[in-house]
């Protein structure tokens, strides 16, 4: 870490959905108690809240916005286009505060903790152009003990004994933040059906942006073993 770190002054919370209208409020009013921890509150900095809402035909838009989000809509069926608009609608919205904001990126079926945009923030002033977070995987009637067994044990090799900082392999657009000057450099999220958050996260390694992986804030996401296209992804696959 070679240059002083630039606090953020702005968040972006970019969700890609396809037909969540399901799960999508509760990951919303998980992300609002996010908003609203005392520890981020104290940096005074606006947040804003994009849904991409992706060829949907129920009522995930409106849900959203009933919640308080942004919208903004396409008809792609391509998870990284639906990531990358968000994030592109939301930096939109913040004007000039835009060049260093802090992005952070969950699914529409997930629900992160209380601290997770406060501890993202603390990694950003600490000097950090990315966070890698990890997940961990809600029971689900489709996710039987087997596959959720199985899941556990590949995903959690090579994690160390507890109290020792795990630096995981993993990439999640469930749990990813990143700066918005990195983001650029990096080409953002590329158009991608799927793994766009590794495509992302290759091009940030290669553009000498600092990557802190990490366990500390999971985040707890859908256990459904039946993909919801483009959006959703078995257990198996989110790593």
């Amino acid at each position: 870490m070679n240059r002083p770190p630039l606090p953020p002054t702005a968040l972006v919370v970019a969700i890609p959905a396809h037909n969540e209208a399901a799960t999508l409020p509760a990951t919303l009013r998980a992300l609002h108690t996010a908003t609203q921890h005392p520890r981020l509150l104290a940096h005074d900095l606006p947040v804003v809240t994009v849904v991409a809402a992706d060829a949907c035909f129920d009522s995930t838009a409106a849900l959203a916005r009933h919640h308080g989000a942004h919208v903004v809509q396409l008809a792609r069926r391509n998870v990284g286009a639906a990531r990358a608009a968000a994030v592109a609608h939301g930096l939109g919205l913040l004007g000039p505060a835009a060049d260093r904001a802090w992005i952070a990126t969950t699914d529409a079926d997930t629900l992160v903790p209380a601290t997770w945009l406060t501890y993202q923030v603390e990694q950003a002033i600490a000097g950090w152009d990315c966070v890698l977070g990890t997940i961990r995987i809600a029971p689900h009637p489709s996710l039987s003990n087997v596959t959720a067994q199985h899941h556990h044990s590949r995903y959690f090799a090579g994690r160390p004994e507890r109290g020792h900082a795990w630096d995981h392999p993993h990439v999640h657009g469930a749990n990813l933040g990143v700066a918005a000057h990195a983001y650029h450099r990096a080409h953002g999220f590329p158009a991608l059906t799927h793994s766009e958050d590794h495509a992302l996260a290759t091009a940030l390694r290669r553009t000498g942006a600092r990557i802190l992986r990490t366990d500390h804030c999971p985040v707890l996401t859908s256990g459904r073993t039946t993909p919801e296209p483009p959006m959703g992804s078995a257990p198996t696959c989110r790593t």
